[in-house]
């Protein structure tokens, strides 16, 4: 096998202006099949991204033989289904952030991937495939800015559209799982180790009930901690910095990065400031190029289902010291 076959479930827009286009750009992959609940809409996207096959439903491109791999865009609360109902069809699974509705689900799925060793099943956390997190891992292990002390990450976009799954409680709506998810994921990707405890706090919005602005506080060993504000009411923004005992990082645009322009990350130190261009990538085709891989060779995903699994253990247990008031143990 030297090539992996997609289907995507759903025309959702994430799939059709960003990771559909960038799937179809990787060598070792190739989109043959999309389906939505409704088949004219199936068509309608099919044609205009020049995909060979539209489904009416789900079931139905699950059922087809020719795909080996699915991506898996729909809202939230129907990851865990389909992610299973395609572990069912011999499919592997590229399942969007966050993994599930919650802890419970994430562990059910990993629980359930035991039964099918040969499929591959992984979180799509693409910014972790960028080469900006490569460069400011590097930067970290060579002791650039000496220890580790706090990572800061703001990540806010304004939509107020009640309509949008983004802002529906039964879709999983809600900035903290939306959007923070990669405010927790980044600290605990940079410093490869689980927080021990997080406080959080939620501003829940009156008209749509789902947090509107999220802020929390993860303390990880040896007083390390991060902090981050996630918002769906607030101009958009994003930034990561990085402060240890000799310096900082700032990563001017740590998830959304543009697939044709340089990220630039800089590097503050008592020498002065260098600035850092990174290798232009479309981290969603460096994404579908190594789940490929992993599919192709029978190796390990580049993030295994476990480490889903404490993230949404954090994002649980930020939600629950909101609730509270008070720390939550992890």
């Amino acid at each position: 096998m030297k090539t992996i076959r997609w289907g995507i479930l759903s025309t959702a827009k994430i799939g059709m202006t960003k990771v559909i286009p960038a799937i179809q750009n990787t060598p070792n992959c190739e989109v043959i099949a999309i389906s939505s609940r409704n088949i004219d809409n199936a068509k309608l996207a099919a044609d205009s991204l020049g995909i060979p096959k539209a489904y009416g439903s789900y079931s139905d491109l699950l059922a087809d033989p020719d795909i080996d791999a699915v991506y898996n865009p729909l809202p939230n609360n129907m990851h865990l289904h389909w992610t299973l109902e395609a572990m069912k069809a011999g499919k592997h699974v590229l399942c969007e952030k966050p993994i599930g509705m919650n802890a419970e689900e994430a562990k059910m799925l990993l629980q359930e991937t035991t039964k099918y060793p040969e499929l591959k099943v992984m979180e799509a956390f693409m910014y972790r495939f960028h080469p900006q997190w490569i460069k400011v891992k590097e930067l970290i292990k060579q002791g650039s800015i000496g220890e580790v002390q706090n990572i800061h990450t703001h990540f806010s976009y304004f939509n107020d559209d009640p309509q949008n799954i983004r802002n529906i409680e039964e879709t999983g709506g809600g900035a903290l799982m939306d959007i923070g998810c990669y405010c927790i994921s980044i600290p605990r990707f940079i410093l490869e180790e689980e927080a021990i405890k997080v406080f959080g706090t939620m501003n829940i919005d009156p008209k749509s009930k789902v947090d509107s602005l999220s802020s929390g506080v993860l303390e990880f060993a040896g007083g390390v901690n991060a902090t981050f504000t996630c918002a769906t009411l607030l101009f958009p923004f994003q930034r990561t910095n990085i402060s240890g005992t000799n310096g900082r990082i700032e990563v001017d645009v740590p998830v959304n990065a543009s697939p044709t322009e340089a990220a630039r990350i800089t590097l503050h130190t008592a020498s002065g400031s260098q600035e850092i261009l990174c290798t232009v990538s479309d981290q969603y085709s460096a994404q579908a190029k190594e789940f490929a891989n992993a599919i192709i060779n029978n190796t390990p995903v580049p993030t295994p289902l476990e480490d889903a699994l404490n993230n949404m253990k954090t994002i649980d247990a930020v939600a629950a010291s909101a609730k509270s008031g008070s720390w939550e143990m992890l």
